[in-house]
């Protein structure tokens, strides 16, 4: 029996598909299949328990089942995990061992050259970013705060809260600036405002997140994409949570390790060019000339191959 590819979206990413908006993964897949005479079905967010001898796609999916891949994007726009353990913390980079000793120098410098080119030089990010340029202290510890998924998912060693008041306890002299999440605003005021009231002096920022990268000594969150974006600019990190970037980063898991890992921190250097390339070339690129190539490639690991996809490949 020929197989379907059935993609389970939530409410906004099935608007855009059809609405035919291109930005997303999800209608590039329909396409591609469609293309090549494949049937697409696009069903409810989530996937039957049992197998059905489809191959499902998932946003966001929490846990692996069978015939599934899960997908989601992947800190940078345009850039997509579609990997059948998880995405972010849980996708299959995590598992995975950083050997920069068999990176090519050079190949990594170009490649991220064009992701500095797109990104950090443009001032560009996921969310909407001020135009205007802001400084800050160059010894600053920013703490980008995010919504409920690192919390929710028990990917976080601690709650947001913790993490502010252990970064204020140790940030030993330096300014400590805090970004709200964009679409968490409120929630990032309010928590600002909690360690005003106990005593602190969190300095409240919306500047754009390039500026704050470029210029901050070190950045804390719990998983945030800044984190990772943070690496286009040479900037160190501390993570309050799993990661699967975390092998270029100091995870803090208790307060008590905090201090130690701020001074690894600020005072190891790392090579952030060639874990990005590392890192960024495992994903899809939805602008990469070798995308379709690359998606029939883990269809086929899926044990989904075109034939059995029904899909023309003359």
């Amino acid at each position: 029996m020929t197989a379907k590819l059935v993609l389970h979206l939530p409410d906004h990413e099935r608007a855009a598909l059809e609405a035919g908006k291109m930005s997303s993964l999800y209608p590039r897949l329909k396409r591609m299949v469609e293309r090549r005479r494949g049937m697409v079905e696009i069903a409810p967010r989530f996937p039957p328990v049992a197998p059905d001898g489809n191959l499902h796609v998932v946003d966001n999916a929490r846990k692996p089942h069978k015939d599934v891949l899960i997908a989601a994007l992947a800190y940078l726009d345009g850039c997509w995990h579609l990997d059948p353990k998880g995405v972010l913390a849980d996708s299959s980079i995590a598992t995975r061992h950083f050997v920069p000793e068999a990176i090519d120098a050079l190949e990594a410098e170009r490649y991220v050259a064009a992701l500095k080119a797109r990104f950090s030089e443009q001032r560009s990010s996921r969310y909407h970013q001020k135009k205007t340029v802001e400084e800050i202290d160059s010894e600053g510890i920013v703490i980008f705060l995010q919504g409920p998924p690192p919390y929710r998912r028990g990917h976080a060693y601690m709650s947001r809260e913790e993490m502010i008041h252990t970064v204020l306890e140790g940030a030993d002299g330096r300014p400590v600036y805090v970004k709200p999440h964009p679409l968490r605003k409120e929630e990032g005021v309010k928590a600002i405002k909690e360690m005003k009231a106990a005593g602190y002096r969190p300095i409240k920022t919306n500047a754009n997140v390039h500026d704050l990268l470029r210029q901050a000594e070190v950045t804390v969150s719990a998983n945030s994409a800044a984190s990772i974006e943070g690496f286009l600019h040479g900037t160190p990190t501390l993570l309050f949570a799993r990661a699967d970037f975390d092998q270029v980063a100091e995870v803090v898991k208790t307060p008590e390790e905090f201090s130690a890992a701020l001074a690894r921190a600020v005072g190891q250097k790392r090579d952030y060019t060639k874990f990005l390339y590392w890192y960024f070339s495992q994903c899809l690129w939805l602008d990469d000339p070798a995308f379709e190539a690359n998606v029939l490639a883990r269809f086929t690991d899926m044990g989904f191959p075109p034939k059995r996809l029904g899909l023309d490949m003359s």
